[in-house]
């Protein structure tokens, strides 16, 4: 089992979403596992957003080519919907940082944060990759 189940981490991630219009926070691992989650989201819903951005990170990472090469490492995906964002950030090798705001939210102030966030817990938020499973993330080819 992995030693996040019982969400260490959480505490972290309640950091980023300590702003007006800041929803929910989880970190995922590449393979779609949730490794924490931030206060006011179930575990339930928590894993379930896991498996779908580790899903949308990887369509994301495929189009590469379409901005300038293959090879370009995948930073950051932003989802816009009628009532609000998802942001979806590297965070180290084969981890992701998600955030959910509602429309009103300052963007570039929750874009901030989580590159803060991601800084400040360096080796803390890094996944490394189920026995398998190809390594992704920062600077990982497609």
């Amino acid at each position: 089992m992995n030693d996040h189940i019982n969400n260490e981490l959480g505490w972290m991630l309640d950091e980023v979403v300590k702003m007006p219009e800041a929803r929910h926070a989880i970190l995922l691992s590449a393979d779609g596992m949730l490794r924490a989650y931030s206060e006011g989201i179930a575990r339930d819903e928590a894993e379930r957003q896991a498996a779908a951005l580790s899903g949308l990170q990887s369509i994301s990472r495929s189009t590469a080519e379409f901005c300038e090469r293959e090879e370009t490492p995948w930073q950051q995906t932003l989802v816009e919907f009628a009532g609000g964002y998802v942001f979806l950030i590297a965070a180290g090798p084969g981890a992701y940082l998600a955030v959910s705001a509602t429309e009103s939210v300052d963007m570039e102030a929750v874009s901030y944060r989580m590159q803060k966030l991601v800084d400040r817990l360096g080796k803390e938020l890094t996944s490394p990759p189920r026995q398998g499973a190809t390594r992704q993330g920062i600077g990982s080819p497609a």
